[in-house]
């Protein structure tokens, strides 16, 4: 009986064994004679930073992924910042989630978390980097090169100098520190920084050069009623303001209406990021001067072609370098139809 008994147990812990290494608990856990099986059903999610337009553009590209390359691909907007991102993040790991392309909120302060990830499923940054975390890659722009070309486009419209603020929703992110700090660069007349030493002027600082002056940088934290009183609050005490820079895709909006209230449309000049309609409208109608576009569709339609890929087994689709560069856009006047139409295209055609 007793041998009977040890022969159960025995039996009993192998197969409970068998079962938790199915399960799986970390990444490449699954493998059959040392050869990593390949999941018939991917799924895999594209993680935001928060609500916005932007990010309506990037899960059109995401979808589209999916369907090309055999996957389903659940976009996450977190409404409330950090705290709902981890937290959502959480939810997918404890389901079993293939891969995660996340736009960290705070990469100093996160890094920790990504690792953590990391270790449970492929990961990968879009639009805003940690490059300090285990993430297999990023994709998106280079973000102070990109800022430097706004600060040309400032240049353009308001070639005789003048004073300048920045709106931005928060300088957690390395994306808006790096657009913020290629901004002032570019007006300041400054050589251009390597991307692996960066420094940043504070955020609280007035800077002045010889033709422009930053003024101050205002913050909203993703609320969209701030970010129109920001705006309204900088033109009610400042009678010289000159330019409008708007670094989220949001902040533009918000900065027209607090202008076109203000009875100062054309009178201050405006410069933005992504390509809102109000934002695409304006440039149209000439009271922006431009935009630079991230190409948002792109984000969403490489990170999940690539987690899509490293799930069914193809390292291939890693950059050597470990980041996808995708190339900004420049959007003023002379282009802006040739844009819109694209892009209006190139939603209709994913969602068909």
């Amino acid at each position: 009986m007793k041998k009977f008994l040890t022969f159960m147990w025995v039996g009993a812990l192998v197969l409970m064994l068998v079962v938790m290494t199915g399960c799986g608990g970390e990444k490449g856990d699954s493998v059959n004679n040392g050869t990593p099986v390949v999941k018939e059903k991917v799924e895999v999610a594209y993680v935001t930073n928060g609500i916005a337009v932007f990010w309506d553009i990037a899960k059109v590209g995401a979808q589209a992924a999916a369907k090309e390359f055999g996957s389903t691909c659940e976009v996450i907007m977190p409404p409330k910042g950090i705290v709902d991102q981890k937290r959502m993040v959480e939810g997918l790991l404890a389901r079993g989630i293939d891969g995660v392309a996340i736009s960290p909120i705070d990469a100093d302060n996160q890094v920790a978390f990504l690792n953590q990830v990391a270790a449970k499923t492929n990961l990968i940054t879009q639009d805003s980097d940690a490059p300090d975390s285990d993430r297999l890659a990023f994709i998106g722009m280079n973000n102070y090169l990109a800022g430097r070309a706004a600060g040309r486009l400032v240049k353009e419209a308001l070639p005789e100098g003048g004073s300048v603020a920045i709106f931005v929703g928060r300088l957690e992110q390395l994306n808006s520190q790096q657009r913020r700090q290629g901004i002032i660069d570019e007006l300041l007349d400054r050589p251009e920084q390597s991307a692996d030493a960066m420094q940043y002027d504070p955020s609280n600082a007035k800077l002045v050069g010889d033709k422009y002056s930053v003024i101050d940088t205002r913050t909203d934290g993703f609320d969209y009623s701030k970010a129109k009183s920001n705006a309204e609050d900088m033109i009610a005490t400042t009678p010289d303001l000159g330019c409008m820079v708007g670094l989220f895709a949001y902040n533009m909006p918000a900065c027209i209406e607090a202008v076109k209230g203000a009875d100062k449309l054309n009178d201050i000049k405006l410069v933005s990021f992504d390509e809102a309609d109000e934002t695409l409208q304006g440039i149209t109608d000439g009271y922006v001067y431009g935009t630079i576009s991230q190409q948002p569709y792109l984000y969403g339609y490489h990170s999940v072609r690539i987690l899509t890929a490293l799930a069914k087994g193809d390292n291939s689709v890693l950059p050597e370098n470990g980041m996808l560069d995708v190339d900004f856009i420049e959007v003023r006047k002379d282009n802006i139809d040739a844009f819109w139409g694209d892009l209006k295209d190139l939603v209709a055609k994913a969602s068909e």
